[in-house]
């Protein structure tokens, strides 16, 4: 067998990385994981005896003007407040679920309501039908928009409640009603 990387069979992207070298170094000089007391900045250490590994003076002042606490949460040094961890899977695949059936609704509205139009036009002026219908269509688009900036701080649940009214109070009655269902 050879001894280098470049003579391997494969090679993949980021082969270069000076940490994958770990069989250049003597058996000597490799330092024992119980002995790390600090890591690099961006590492975070986890396991069996990962409290007594800290980071480095770097980390140690706030981190982007934040502090982490004893359960690995930061809080703004400034305001106190926590700072809204990033979303996990089931949260991102929620949010895009809801924000799919935003667009549906969207389209929903759109389709109920050019379908009511030569009705509608004999009760309301064309001018207001055409405003209360691009309104009705951006009306879930908004509501999701809206609901995904306001609620950035809040809690997950408060987040999806206000997601899932919106989901119940927008659904496109004019689709239903004289749609594909209503006839």
């Amino acid at each position: 067998m050879t001894a280098g990387r470049d003579d391997d069979a494969l090679s993949w992207g980021g082969d270069d990385d000076p940490t994958l070298d770990v069989g250049a170094a003597e058996p000597d000089e490799v330092t024992p994981a119980s002995e790390i007391t600090s890591l690099p900045e961006g590492w975070s250490a986890v396991g069996r005896g990962s409290e007594a590994v800290t980071a480095d003076a770097k980390d140690d002042a706030d981190l982007d003007e934040g502090r982490v606490d004893a359960r690995g949460s930061m809080e703004s040094a400034a305001h106190g407040a926590p700072v809204r961890e990033p979303m996990g899977n089931a949260e991102l695949i929620t949010l895009g679920v809801i924000g799919g059936f935003s667009a549906l609704y969207a389209v929903g509205w759109l389709i109920g309501a050019l379908r009511l139009q030569g009705t509608a036009q004999f009760l309301v002026a064309p001018v207001a039908y055409q405003i209360s219908l691009w309104l009705a269509v951006l009306a879930p688009l908004v509501w999701f928009a809206a609901v995904f900036l306001l609620t950035a701080a809040s809690r997950t649940w408060v987040r999806f409640a206000w997601l899932a009214a919106g989901v119940v109070l927008l659904v496109p009655w004019p689709f239903i009603m004289v749609g594909a269902i209503g006839r």
